[in-house]
């Protein structure tokens, strides 16, 4: 069995975290090296390691995500302008592989930016 990663810690309780939302399915917390001003992780509390390994039975989690993002910059007001990113495998750039959508805002971001997150 594969160790649990830093996000499965947190949603357990284990390890604590700037919670700005928190639900039966998912948590959003602010993230602790931001690319930008604003910037929080909306994770979901089923371990998924990769967008590529959710199935057909995630199908209404993902819905949700996509819509509590909607919800979570209206709170944050920053729903005008906003960028959300899932990076794919390491060389997409991710480091924790439990699946989390990256909110970010407050910078002007340009087309091919190459931010990294």
């Amino acid at each position: 069995m594969s160790e649990d990663t830093i996000f499965t810690k947190i949603i357990n309780g284990d390890i604590p975290a700037d919670k700005l939302y928190e639900d039966d399915d998912c948590i959003c917390i602010k993230d602790i090296s931001p690319q930008a001003p604003t910037h929080v992780l909306l994770i979901p509390k089923k371990p998924i390691p990769r967008l590529v390994d959710a199935t057909d039975e995630d199908h209404a989690l993902l819905g949700k995500l996509m819509l509590k993002v909607g919800d979570i910059a209206r709170q944050l007001g920053i729903d005008e302008a906003f960028r959300v990113v899932v990076n794919n495998g390491q060389e997409a750039g991710q480091t924790v592989f439990h699946l989390h959508l990256h909110i970010l805002a407050g910078k002007k971001y340009e087309e091919q930016s190459g931010l990294n997150m």
